[in-house]
């Protein structure tokens, strides 16, 4: 069926690289003379085809000095020309490791995970080792491929997003729940703290996403009339849970599943996360200039090394009961020493 061959974007996912991976890269000569960048890679690409590379110009997949270029762009000398796509490379040299998981709830169709921050997801670029996908193969035998062939995985989350996971261990409870999270009728609830004083104590965020033009690492909404066909729609309902001065901790619900995009849309209404480093959350956004202030958030960000996201609810229908399961991960340590510190500070030093 078409909705297994779906891989759902979560708001979060993979260590570092995120959906694009680097599977080409060369840097042009200095005495390179102007070339077009896809005879340029005709040349240096092993068993490349014209169309191959014309698809990858088209699909947006080639960067000259992290800036996606189109197929009659002109190399020239020191150009540093990659070809990125959405599958790592070498995917097959999957190897198991021992590997400790948090399981939640476990029976013979699926597997519910309460992944630590910090932990990779699933193999790319960089990262082939530690995983999640390594752990669970050397766990449990004969996981489903997904339609990118990643054993058991229906959906992921960010390296350094703690919170829940399901994992589809039959064919048969793959195909069911990529059809859930193709359909959105799964429920999902992360805990985040952000930058700012949220007014609305609750909204909807509403918005395409799409890869960054300038900043490959990033993505971000697009809402211009020129723009429309660009990215794909995302909605995220958010509630503030407890206003802390100069942050906020919020619920966000998804109502899609695009990468980052949490991260994306509450930057772009103007709260990005606390200690996101990808979209600036690591610096001071709000407060004072006071020097023990500075020091009062690099303290947080110490105790907190990482964006502030945690994957606290999930919710789907068991593919063979056919009965709604919902499981909760508690706000891990690290963000409740970090809230302890705001509240703290919250009552004692803002008005």
């Amino acid at each position: 069926m078409t909705e297994t061959k779906q891989f759902p974007e979560d708001p979060n996912e993979n260590g570092g690289n995120d959906d694009l991976y680097e599977h080409f890269r060369f840097v042009a000569d200095k005495g390179q003379s102007p070339l077009r960048v896809d005879k340029y890679l005709m040349n240096k690409v092993e068993n490349a085809t014209r169309n191959k590379i014309q698809k990858a110009a088209k699909d947006g997949n080639i960067y000259v000095n992290d800036v996606v270029v189109k197929q009659n762009y002109k190399v020239k000398a020191n150009d540093i020309v990659t070809v990125l796509f959405e599958h790592p490379p070498y995917e097959l040299l999957l190897t198991p490791e021992d590997i400790p998981i948090d399981i939640v709830y476990e029976d013979d169709d699926v597997l519910v995970v309460n992944k630590e921050a910090g932990m990779v997801v699933h193999p790319g670029h960089g990262n082939y080792s530690g995983t999640l996908i390594n752990a669970l193969t050397f766990h449990f035998d004969n996981l489903p491929n997904n339609s990118s062939n990643r054993p058991g995985l229906v959906h992921r989350i960010d390296k350094d997003t703690s919170g829940l996971l399901v994992v589809a261990k039959t064919e048969e409870a793959m195909t069911h729940l990529s059809r859930q999270f193709f359909n959105k009728t799964t429920e999902r609830e992360y805990i985040a703290i952000v930058w700012g004083n949220v007014e609305e104590q609750e909204g909807t965020i509403e918005g395409n996403i799409g890869r960054h033009p300038k900043n490959r690492l990033q993505n971000t909404v697009f809402l211009n009339d020129d723009d429309l066909e660009k990215g794909k729609p995302a909605v995220t309902h958010y509630k503030v849970l407890e206003n802390l001065g100069y942050v906020t901790l919020v619920s966000c619900r998804l109502e899609t599943g695009r990468t980052h995009q949490i991260r994306v849309h509450m930057k772009h209404i103007g709260h990005t996360l606390f200690n996101d480093e990808r979209y600036g959350g690591d610096k001071i956004l709000k407060g004072t200039t006071f020097s023990k202030y500075k020091q009062f958030v690099d303290n947080c960000f110490k105790v907190l090394p990482r964006q502030a996201l945690h994957a606290r609810t999930l919710g789907f229908v068991h593919p063979t009961t056919g009965k709604f399961m919902k499981f909760e991960a508690d706000i891990p340590e690290d963000i409740e020493t970090c809230l302890d510190r705001w509240r703290n500070y919250s009552k004692h030093v803002i008005e």
